[in-house]
């Protein structure tokens, strides 16, 4: 007997011994380099948004937004410049979304192709307005715009609603409320007021959503306190609050379909939060009395309530170093990416928060990423752009 378990245990030394070795490959496989690298913005990048969801022979398209003020147009196919638009007197670019899904982008009519349509997007800058263009027959002027009265800094959100209708919810001109409008008619829906007391802050960042085509639209809004907050648009009014952070909430995305969320802020920490049937968001580690299991799974920390089969938060991912720009889940909601004041961006996965990469390529502060929308999975793309004026495109996880 005494020989069968000295046998077993240097068998199982040898076990974990080659996982260890395999487990030390893996880590010190190289990171990635990007696909190819876009020069020629002259000015910190503050947003990207692709077009590549059209069929051959439509070009695949990247927009970019800078400090300068400039939208530049960026062909993948010749990586380089079809348009460059000024439409905010040189103000800051921080926002750029094209106006529908996929099966309605439609493609730049200057990029001379027997198959010449028309592109509809909106752009917002420090100028305070949101100004909408229509790209068709080579036009690169704005054709309408929105004066938000809005100082910050918070991106608007789009959310297609019906054919050739959309909402759009940006920050308004009281520091604390949000504004949704109808467009294209730029009729108000509603606007956002927190109750009297709350000290929610500015809106540092939304996310329109909805559950399904023709479901009751909904809207996130992270603000200057730390807190998420979760708007009814017919009523006008919160249904839940979860305070997230510690510091102002700087980005946000949400996966509907798993009704669960990920925010990030200047701390060292993401944050994981879901909606419950009753669209609560509540953190709380004792529900009404109820048995909470708290995991440390090195840098991650689970807290599960245990009476019920929703929670609430129940993930927070420490990081390595502090900050958090922009944060941005797949379309195929398999994997986020995050963009870093460390000059990084983070992969993980996006059903247990596994790390899977650290993309180490830009010399300053990483503004944003951004998802390719492409309909072939090997083509997918992820995109960041950079305080160091370049966007560097990487092909990343694309049988994930």
């Amino acid at each position: 007997m005494a020989v069968e378990a000295n046998n077993f245990l240097a068998a199982l030394d040898m076990v974990l011994y080659i996982r260890n070795q395999l487990v030390i490959a893996r880590m010190a496989l190289p990171p990635p380099d990007p696909q190819f690298v876009l020069r020629g913005t002259s000015a910190a990048v503050h947003t990207l948004h692709f077009s590549c969801g059209g069929q051959e022979p439509d070009v695949p398209i990247l927009f970019s937004g800078s400090e300068n003020g400039f939208i530049h147009v960026w062909n993948l196919k010749t990586h380089r410049v079809d348009a460059a638009l000024d439409g905010h007197g040189r103000k800051s670019v921080y926002c750029v979304q094209t106006m529908g899904g996929k099966e309605t982008l439609l493609r730049l009519a200057k990029q001379a192709t027997n198959s010449e349509m028309v592109l509809g997007f909106v752009s917002q800058g420090r100028d305070q307005r949101i100004c909408m263009w229509d790209l068709a027959e080579g036009r690169t002027s704005v054709t309408d715009s929105v004066f938000t009265e809005n100082v910050g800094f918070c991106r608007c959100s789009l959310l297609k609603v019906a054919q050739g209708r959309w909402l759009m919810a940006m920050a308004a001109k009281a520091t604390d409320e949000v504004q949704v409008l109808e467009l294209p008619s730029k009729t108000s829906v509603c606007t956002l007021k927190p109750e009297v007391g709350a000290k929610l802050g500015m809106p540092m960042c939304l996310k329109l959503w909805q559950l399904s085509c023709g479901s009751q639209p909904l809207l996130l809004a992270g603000y200057e306190d730390g807190s998420v907050v979760l708007w009814n648009l017919s009523t006008g009014k919160a249904l839940s609050q979860l305070v997230c952070h510690q510091e102002p909430v700087m980005s946000l995305d949400f996966d509907s379909e798993k009704a669960k969320g990920i925010s990030g802020s200047s701390e060292k920490v993401l944050s994981i939060w879901s909606l419950n049937e009753q669209q609560n968001l509540q953190e709380e580690k004792q529900v009404f009395g109820h048995p909470t299991v708290t995991h440390h799974l090195g840098d991650s920390v689970e807290v599960y309530d245990l009476s019920v089969p929703y929670h609430s938060v129940y993930k927070t991912h420490k990081l390595v170093n502090a900050g958090i720009s922009d944060i941005t889940i797949r379309p195929d909601k398999k994997i986020l990416a995050t963009a870093g004041w460390d000059h990084r961006m983070r992969i993980f996965g996006w059903k247990k928060l596994k790390p899977l990469a650290v993309l180490d390529y830009h010399t300053a502060t990483v503004h944003c990423v951004s998802f390719s929308d492409h309909k072939n999975p090997s083509e997918r793309l992820l995109a960041a752009g950079s305080k160091d004026q370049r966007i560097s495109i990487w092909s990343i996880y694309t049988q994930t």
